[in-house]
C-alpha cells in the first residue's frame, strides 16, 4: 500500500490519500494503531548497507597482479636462501598495502548520512494531541506539522500549506527555496516540480504546512537514491584496468622467458638444478619490484600536488583518472555558479538596464548603453528598486569579508541591486516605516507591505510578484520621467518574456497610495488600481573563471556537459554564458520529462550529442553516466547533493563539491573540491595528465632494464656460459634504481603540451609500438654492453666477481644516463632544461655513491659478491652509457623529423 501512496500521491487529492492510508486528519493515528503500523513498516530509517571491515579491507590491497609478481619475487629470493633481498621486497609490498589502506579506508558515509537526515525530531498529530516525537517512530498516515527551520523527517503529502517555502536543493538540484501548494498535480509532474509534496531530508526555510506521511524510511525519496547508491558498482579507473592488464601479460611473459631458459639448458645437457637457477635468476631480474612501489609513490605526490591546488583525493588512482577523463558532467548550481542569486536586468520607465557585479558582493553598477546611472536622473529605476527593498523579508549581511543573505536568496539579490544604484535600506525604511505585510502566498503569488509616510499620515502599499499577477492588478504605471500614465500592458509582458527566454527569474513591482489605511490593510486593498513601476530580472550567475575553464577543456578535448535539477531556461541561458557549445541551439536543454520517454538505444545517443540536461531525476543522472560509459567516455561527475551521490559513484570518478556538498555526495565521491569550483576539475585534469606522462616515463624507463637482465641470462643460457649477474645481484640494481633514478621522474615538471593533446584512448594500451620499440631498442643496449663487457673483463683477466661487478655498473650507468632520455619522450633533454628537475641531479649523484659503495666496501662485497675494479673498466662502462644515450636521442630526433615532414606533407 505504502509504495503506491508513495508514487501516485501528488495526483489525488489530500483527502483521498488519507482515506487510503485510513487516518484522520484533524486528530491523526491512535497510538494503538501508530504501534501496529510500526512493527508492519519498520522504523522510520534508511538500511544501512553492510560495509567490509577493515582487515578484509587491508587484505584487499594485495590482490592485485603485481602485488602476486612481487610474491613470486619474495617466493624464488627465499627459495635461493636470499633472506635479505626477500624480506625487503616483501616490505615493498607491505608499504605498498598500507599507503592504499590508509587512502582508501575512509568509511562509506553517505548511507550514515541519509540516516541521519530522516532522524530527527517531528511535530505530529496523534489521537487529536500535537506532540513531538523521534522521526524514526513516524509511520505511514501520520500527520506531521511542519514551521521554519525543520527538516522534513518523511515524504509527505500537504493538505494545509501556509506560505511554505522549502530548500529541495539537496534533492532536485533547484537552485532557490521551492514554493508549495496543496493543489492536485497532473500524473506526469516530476520530482522537482511536485509543489505539493514534502520530501525527508529538505528544509523548510519559512511558512508552515500540515502533511501525511506517505513513505518513510527506504520507501522515501531519500530512501530510494541510498538504495541506488548501495546497488551502484565502482568501476575500476583507468588506470587500475591498465596496470591490471599491463601486469598480467608481463607475468605471462616472464614466466614464458624462465621457462624457456631452462628448456633450452636442460636440452643442451646442462644440470636441471643450475638451469632451475638460471631461470629463477631471469625471473628476477624481468621481475619490476619497484613499479608498484614507484605507482603507489607517484600517486601518493598527486595527491599532494592536488591539495595544493584545492582537490582533496580519497582514492590514489582518482588522481591519474581525471587525466583519461573525456567527459565531465557537471551540477549547475555552485559549481558551475556562484550559488548567489544576482538581479542582471532591470526594465522601468520603458528601458531596460543592465547590472554589472555578481553574487551578494554589493560592488557593481547599473548601466543604461554602458554608461552607469544615477539614482536621481531616473526616477522610475530608483522606485523599482525601492520596492525591491522594502517590500522584503531579507537582509544582507558581511562576516569576515564575505557578504551573506540572511533569509530568501531572492530578496537578498533585490537589496543587493538597490545598493549598486546608491540606495540604503536603514535610510528608506526610517522614511517609510513598515506597518503591516501581507505575507507570500503560492496561490496568490504577491507579496505586499504597507508603509507610513514619516511625518504623515500617508500610507504607501508596495507589491511585488509574478508578472502576470501584478500586471492584472494595474491600471497606470510610472514613466521615466516618473510622472503616471495609463499602463501599457503589452510592454512589460513582452519584456518579461525576453528577460524569462535570458534564463532569467522575473518579478514585477508595482504601489498604491492607500488613504483608508493606517495600521492594517488587506488583499481587497491591493486587488486593483496598483501603479506599475517595472521588472527585475535574476539569476544565479556562472562563476568568472568558468568560460576560461570551460576553453581549456575544450582544447583539451574534454567535453562538458551540464545535468541539473534546475529548470531548462535557466540552464539552457547559463550554458549559452559559459560556452558550452558555438550556437544556441546546441544548448537547448533535454529535460528530465523527454528523458523519460526514449529507449535505451536512444538515451545513449541524446546523452552523447546533446550538452544540457535539466529537470533531471536521481535516477536520470545515474543513467546519463552509464550512457555516456556505454559510448566508452571516461566520466567525471560533479555534485554537491544527496540527488548527485548515485551518478558521483557510477562515475569513473565522482567529484563532490567540499563548501556546499552535503555528506551524502562527499562520503560517495573519489575528489573533494574545497572551494566548489569547476576551474579546479581543469587544474585536476591537467595535474592527471601530467601524472600519468610520468608514470609512462618510469615504465619506459623501468622495463628495458628487467628486459635486458632477462636477455643477459638468456644469452647466458643460450652459449653456455656462466652467469653475467647473480639474482641477488639483479635485486641491488632493481631496488635502488628504482628509488634512486626512477622515483624521481615523479617529479619532472609538466610537459607544455599537455593540455592542448586529445584525452587518451580508455581502450589503449599503457604503451604504444612506439615506446615498446623504445624499450626494445634500450633492452638491446644493455644486453650488448653487459654482455659484452663481462666477456671483455673475463678475457682481460678479471675474475668472476670482478666481471659480473663490471656487469652491475654498465646497467646502472645505462639506467642513469637513460633517465635523462626519458625525461621527455620525445623532445631532448636540452631543449626541456638539464636542471629543470633537480631531483634527477639528485638522485643521479645519490646512485653513483651507493654504486660506488656497492663496488668497493667489504661489506657490500660479501653480500653481494661484488669485488673491486679499476680505472679502465670504468671507462669502458662510460663509453656504453654514453652510447646507449647517443643512440636514444639520435631516434628521439629522427622522429621529430619524420613527424614534422607528415605534418608538412597533410598541411
Amino acid at each position: 500500500m505504502e509504495e503506491l501512496i508513495c508514487r501516485h500521491c501528488h495526483q489525488i487529492p489530500a483527502e483521498e490519500a488519507a482515506m487510503l492510508l485510513e487516518t484522520d486528519l484533524k486528530k491523526g493515528l491512535s497510538l494503538f494503531e501508530v504501534k501496529r503500523r510500526q512493527k508492519q513498516f519498520g522504523p522510520n530509517t534508511v538500511t544501512e548497507k553492510k560495509g567490509r571491515g577493515p582487515l578484509v579491507r587491508f587484505l584487499l590491497q594485495f590482490h592485485q597482479p603485481l602485488v602476486y609478481i612481487l610474491v613470486v619475487a619474495a617466493g624464488v629470493t627465499g627459495f635461493l636462501e636470499e633472506w635479505v633481498d626477500a624480506t625487503v621486497i616483501l616490505g615493498v609490498v607491505l608499504v605498498n598495502a598500507v599507503v592504499g589502506f590508509i587512502q582508501e579506508s575512509k568509511a562509506e558515509k553517505a548511507l550514515e548520512s541519509l540516516k541521519k537526515m530522516v532522524t530527527t525530531e517531528a511535530t505530529v498529530l496523534r489521537d487529536g494531541k500535537k506532540i513531538r516525537v523521534p522521526s524514526a517512530e513516524l509511520v505511514p498516515g501520520d500527520i506531521v506539522i511542519l514551521q521554519s527551520g525543520d527538516r522534513v523527517p518523511a515524504d509527505i503529502r500537504l493538505h494545509q500549506v501556509k506560505e511554505l517555502q522549502v530548500d529541495e536543493s539537496a534533492l532536485t538540484g533547484e537552485s532557490v527555496p521551492v514554493e508549495k501548494t496543496s493543489v492536485t498535480l497532473a500524473a506526469q509532474t516530476v520530482l522537482a516540480d511536485r509543489r505539493n509534496m514534502a520530501y525527508a531530508g529538505t528544509m523548510v526555510t519559512s511558512g508552515q504546512a500540515g502533511g501525511i506521511v506517505i513513505a518513510t524510511g527506504d520507501h522515501t525519496e531519500a530512501g530510494r537514491i541510498s538504495k541506488l547508491i548501495s546497488e551502484t558498482e565502482s568501476l575500476a579507473t583507468p588506470l587500475t584496468r591498465k596496470i591490471a592488464a599491463f601486469s598480467k601479460w608481463l607475468l605471462l611473459v616472464i614466466l614464458g622467458l624462465a621457462a624457456l631458459t631452462f628448456f633450452i639448458g636442460w636440452m643442451r645437457g646442462e644440470p636441471a638444478l643450475e638451469m632451475f637457477k638460471a631461470a629463477v635468476a631471469l625471473a628476477v631480474g624481468a621481475i619490476p619490484e619497484g613499479l608498484p612501489a614507484a605507482l603507489t609513490i607517484t600517486l601518493a605526490i598527486g595527491v599532494k600536488r592536488m591539495a595544493k591546488r584545492r582537490a582533496i583525493i580519497r582514492k590514489l588512482p582518482a588522481v591519474e583518472t581525471l587525466g583519461s577523463t573525456t567527459v565531465i558532467c557537471s551540477d549547475k548550481t555552485g559549481t558551475l555558479t556562484e550559488n548567489q542569486m544576482t538581479v542582471q536586468e532591470i526594465w522601468a520607465g520603458g528601458v531596460l538596464y543592465s547590472v554589472t557585479g555578481s553574487g551578494y558582493d554589493p560592488e557593481g553598477q547599473v548601466l543604461y548603453k554602458g554608461r552607469e546611472v544615477e539614482a536621481k536622473d531616473v526616477p522610475a529605476l530608483s522606485e523599482c528598486l525601492t520596492a525591491g527593498i522594502l517590500c522584503n523579508d531579507s537582509q544582507l549581511q558581511q562576516e569576515d569579508g564575505r557578504w551573506s543573505v540572511q533569509g530568501d536568496p531572492t530578496e537578498g539579490a533585490l537589496i543587493v541591486a538597490a545598493r549598486k544604484l546608491g540606495l540604503s535600506e536603514e535610510t528608506l525604511k526610517t522614511k517609510l516605516p513598515r506597518v503591516d505585510v501581507i505575507p507570500f502566498e503560492s496561490e496568490r503569488q504577491y507579496m505586499a507591505t504597507l508603509h507610513r509616510v514619516t511625518g504623515g499620515q500617508e500610507t504607501l502599499i508596495y507589491v511585488k510578484g509574478a508578472v502576470e499577477r501584478v500586471l492584472e492588478r494595474c491600471s497606470q504605471q510610472i514613466s521615466g520621467q516618473g510622472t503616471i500614465e495609463i499602463l501599457d500592458r503589452i510592454s512589460p509582458l513582452r519584456a518579461a518574456e525576453q528577460m524569462a527566454a535570458r534564463g532569467l527569474r522575473v518579478l514585477a513591482f508595482a504601489r498604491k497610495p492607500c488613504l483608508d489605511c493606517h495600521l492594517k490593510f488587506g488583499h481587497q486593498d491591493v486587488a486593483s488600481d496598483l501603479t506599475f513601476i517595472g521588472l527585475q530580472g535574476m539569476i544565479d550567475p556562472p562563476r568568472a573563471e568558468v568560460i576560461r575553464a570551460v576553453e581549456e577543456c575544450k582544447e583539451a578535448g574534454v567535453r562538458v556537459k551540464m545535468i541539473t535539477g534546475d529548470h531548462a531556461l535557466t540552464a539552457s541561458a547559463i550554458a549559452r554564458e559559459i560556452g558550452l557549445a558555438d550556437s544556441e541551439t546546441k544548448t537547448e536543454a533535454v529535460t528530465g520529462a523527454q528523458l523519460s520517454q526514449l529507449t535505451d538505444e536512444e538515451l545513449i545517443e541524446v546523452a552523447e550529442r546533446s550538452q544540457v540536461f535539466a529537470r533531471v531525476a536521481p535516477e536520470q543522472k545515474l543513467k546519463l553516466v552509464e550512457a555516456l560509459q556505454e559510448k566508452g567516455h571516461v566520466v567525471a561527475m560533479t555534485g554537491d547533493g544527496v540527488n548527485d551521490a548515485p551518478a558521483l559513484k557510477k562515475a569513473d570518478i565522482g567529484i563532490a563539491m567540499g563548501v556546499t556538498g552535503t555528506d551524502v555526495a562527499k562520503g560517495t565521491a573519489d575528489m573533494i573540491l574545497t572551494d566548489d569550483n569547476f576551474a579546479t576539475i581543469v587544474a585536476a585534469v591537467e595535474e592527471g595528465r601530467r601524472l600519468f606522462d610520468n608514470l609512462i616515463k618510469f615504465i619506459t624507463w623501468t622495463l628495458p632494464t628487467n628486459g635486458g637482465e632477462g636477455l643477459v641470462i638468456l644469452a647466458a643460457v643460450l652459449v653456455g656460459a656462466v652467469l653475467p649477474m647473480l639474482p641477488v645481484q639483479i635485486l641491488w640494481i632493481n631496488m635502488t634504481t628504482a628509488v634512486l633514478l626512477g622515483l624521481m621522474l615523479a617529479f619532472e615538471p609538466m610537459e607544455p603540451d599537455v593540455m592542448r593533446r586529445p584525452p587518451r584512448d580508455p581502450k589503449a594500451s599503457m604503451l604504444s609500438g612506439q615506446l615498446l620499440w623504445r624499450v626494445v631498442l634500450v633492452s638491446s643496449i644493455l644486453l650488448t654492453g653487459a654482455f659484452g663487457l663481462f666477456i671483455m673483463e673475463k678475457k682481460l683477466g678479471a675474475d668472476t666477481a670482478q666481471a659480473r661487478t663490471v656487469a652491475v655498473n654498465v646497467f646502472v650507468l645505462v639506467e642513469l644516463f637513460y633517465l635523462f632520455n626519458c625525461r621527455s619522450l620525445t623532445r631532448s633533454m636540452w631543449s626541456i632544461g638539464l636542471f629543470s628537475n633537480p631531483w634527477v641531479i639528485l638522485g643521479s649523484v645519490s646512485m653513483i655513491l651507493a654504486q660506488l659503495f656497492f663496488t668497493y666496501a667489504p661489506f657490500m662485497n660479501t653480500v653481494f659478491h661484488s669485488a673491486p675494479i679499476g680505472l679502465d673498466s670504468w671507462g669502458r662502462i662510460m663509453i656504453v652509457a654514453a652510447a646507449g644515450y647517443l643512440i636514444v636521442e639520435m631516434e628521439k630526433g629522427l622522429r621529430r623529423l619524420l613527424l614534422s615532414k607528415a605534418n608538412e606533407r597533410r598541411a
